[in-house]
Order: C-alpha cells, then sequence, then structure tokens
C-alpha cells in the first residue's frame, strides 16, 4: 500500500488530543472515569442541547441499552431500517427480539414513513405492535422524523434516533441525535470525529440515562460489597479515549463544512455524468460524513463494481452502499416490509460511496472525479 493511497474516510486529528490524552496520564485516570469523560459528556450535552449524555465503549453498546431502556425484552417486536450497517439491528439479537425490516425512501435513502405506517398497521392488527422503532440517519442525512415521529406518537412506540453517522447534522432546527427518544452516536475511526472506538447515549429523559450508566458499569447495587440484581455490562469509554473526544469536539464544525464542501465539489463536478447524489431534505442540514450516489443509467454497463475496481486500481478506496439487512444472511428469516418496489435493494444494487476524508485534497479529490469521468465517458461509448 503506497503512502499516496486515498481512503474512504480516514481519521483526522485536529492537534489538542494529545493535550487531554496526557492530563489523563499526568492523574493517572487511565480507567473509565475522570476529568475527560465527564467533560465529553458535557460538552456533547452542551453541543446537541440534550438534557443527558453517556460516553460508552460503542455505538453499538449505545443502541443495546437504548432497547433495555425501551423495554425490549425477548420476542418482542422492534422496526428497524434495512439499509444501514448490521451495528444497528444486532443489539436486537442480543435481547432475543424480533427484528422486522422497513424498507427505504428513495429521496433520503433513510425509513419510508409509508413503509413504517403500513408496518404499524399491520403488527397492531395482530397485537404485535413494537417497543420501538431504530430509524437510521444514513451517511449523515437526516430520516424525513416529522412524519416519523407523528407515527410514533398515534402508535405510542418509542423512537431511537440512530444518528452514528450524522453527529453535526440538523431537523429542523434539532440537532442530530436529540430527535428520537434516545440517540445514538458512534465515534469509531472512520466517522466523522473519532474516540478511536467509542459511542454515546442520549436522551432528555434523565433517569433512563441515569439506569443505562448504572447498566454500563456492570450493574454494581449501592452496597458495601460486590452485589449485583440486574445483569450489566462493561460499555463505559476510557478516560483517554474520552480525551480523543474532547480535542475532536473542537474540530467538529469545521470538519461539517470540510466534508460538505467536498460534498458539493463532487455534486458540481459530476452533474452531467449518470449518477444521482443523495439529496439534503429542506430545512435539514447534513454532515455529508460520506458522498454516496446511484448510478442512473438504465443497463448494467456500468455498476458500482466497475466504479470501485477503476478507483483501486489507484489505490483510492470507495465502497458500495450498505447491503441491505433483509438481505443478510443472519437476518433473512426476519420480516421486511415495502410499499412498492424495493428501494432499500434498489439503492445497493446502484449505490457508491466515494472518498469523503475531512483532510481530502483538491487535487485528491480532482483525481478520482477524472477517474470517474473517464468511467462513464468510455463505458457511454461502447
Amino acid at each position: 500500500m503506497s503512502n499516496d493511497r486515498i481512503f474512504l474516510s480516514r481519521p483526522h486529528m485536529g492537534g489538542s488530543e494529545q493535550l487531554y490524552i496526557n492530563d489523563a496520564f499526568k492523574k493517572n485516570w487511565i480507567a473509565p472515569l475522570g476529568d475527560n469523560v465527564n467533560n465529553f459528556e458535557k460538552k456533547m450535552r452542551s453541543y446537541t442541547g440534550a438534557k443527558s449524555t453517556l460516553a460508552l465503549s460503542s455505538g453499538t453498546a449505545a443502541i443495546h441499552l437504548a432497547l433495555i431502556e425501551s423495554d425490549v425484552k425477548q420476542n418482542d417486536v422492534v422496526f428497524c431500517s434495512s439499509l444501514t450497517f448490521c451495528a444497528t439491528a444486532n443489539p436486537i439479537l442480543y435481547l432475543q427480539a424480533r427484528p422486522v425490516f422497513i424498507d427505504s425512501e428513495l429521496d433520503t435513502w433513510n425509513m419510508c414513513p409509508r413503509a413504517l405506517e403500513k408496518a404499524l398497521q399491520q403488527y397492531t392488527a395482530i397485537g404485535q405492535k413494537p417497543k420501538a422503532i431504530i430509524v437510521v440517519n444514513l451517511y449523515g442525512q437526516t430520516a424525513q422524523f416529522d412524519k416519523i415521529i407523528a407515527l410514533c406518537n398515534e402508535y405510542n412506540v418509542t423512537l431511537i434516533e440512530d444518528a452514528a453517522e450524522s453527529l453535526g447534522s440538523s431537523f429542523r432546527g434539532e440537532m442530530s441525535g436529540t430527535i428520537g427518544d434516545f440517540g445514538i452516536f458512534s465515534f469509531n475511526g472512520n466517522k466523522i470525529i473519532t474516540t478511536s472506538g467509542g459511542g454515546m447515549l442520549l436522551s432528555h429523559n434523565t433517569n433512563a440515562i441515569k439506569h443505562a450508566l448504572f447498566l454500563a458499569t456492570q450493574a454494581r447495587d449501592d452496597a458495601s460489597h460486590y452485589q449485583h440484581s440486574e445483569l450489566g455490562f462493561n460499555y463505559r469509554l476510557s478516560n483517554i479515549c474520552a480525551g480523543i473526544g474532547l480535542g475532536q469536539l473542537e474540530v467538529l464544525e469545521k470538519r461539517v463544512k470540510q466534508r460538505r464542501t467536498i460534498f458539493d465539489r463532487y455534486e458540481q463536478a459530476l452533474q452531467s455524468t449518470k449518477v444521482k447524489f443523495q439529496i439534503e431534505l429542506n430545512n435539514t442540514v447534513s454532515n455529508r460524513w460520506l458522498t454516496a450516489f446511484v448510478l442512473t443509467n438504465k443497463d448494467n454497463t456500468i455498476t458500482p463494481m466497475t466504479i470501485i475496481k477503476k478507483l483501486a486500481e489507484h489505490d483510492i478506496e470507495a465502497r458500495r452502499v450498505w447491503k441491505p439487512m433483509h438481505m443478510q444472511p443472519l437476518y433473512s428469516d426476519y420480516d421486511y416490509v415495502s410499499v412498492d418496489i424495493d428501494n432499500a435493494k434498489a439503492i445497493f444494487e446502484r449505490g457508491v460511496c466515494l472518498p469523503s476524508s475531512s483532510d481530502l485534497t483538491k487535487a485528491q479529490q480532482d483525481k478520482v472525479i477524472e477517474i470517474l469521468k473517464d468511467v462513464v465517458e468510455t463505458y457511454k461509448n461502447n
């Protein structure tokens, strides 16, 4: 691998992360508690407007705890976006609950409100109303939450906002992660900011977050000895990783601006080609974590793999969009609700994610664009 490799989405340090890490070492607070953890949670509350935050070891852990706080138990039904990474759905199986996957809409690629309404009607009619609905903000773009929240209120179902990819995005003035009853962030190495590995659970329900903290620290009872009345988990974020997060938060707005600029340059340069980019809804702001498009040619002369392989020849990383959960072997036996055609499958079959690292240079982006245009022109003329 050459040093000139162009990555899909790589970590981008701001410069002050090491200061927070050094402070943790100086104070000998290396464990999953300390000033960095407390301040990381505090600053995330200030940034998002959430009343309560809980720093955790991963976004997956945050979804797991959100489901528990939503009272999801064995054999309960949980609705979930199908077009997502497996970490969204896997915690449903941790609890031995039953996922039902919901199709996407073609505008945002996120959960289709019409398909959600259809599923709510069907499952309520047979006495299996879901305990929770997990809605993903795909690649940074928020879902149509006005319609989804109205349905959640009508059917009295808890809404979990999987904002793993959308820190810094907003919907009608509300920050991503605060729109549902619970919100979750991921700080994995490829996200818009990183703590190396980590996540966060957010809610306006302070009591729920207090209990989630109890569970995340092995559910140790208030006793003079080690006593446990509930099943707990080792889910807390370390003080070292939280220090990285504090440094990263200082440059979050800059990273959003950088990623949005990258998206705009791709969109402008490729507007005359056979691609359609993921849209940004009115009154929303997407952090454009990844720039993604679908091919619009009617034949298979150009496919996602045509583009990905050609970019790989030049040491450039691109990927297909997420393979929907209802198409995964692990989840093939679970129900999937769509309205018309299978939109999630169609997006997967025609979708490509382009290099979107916030430190991507103009020269690197121009190289990607040049190759893309060449691929499109070559196959158009064949």
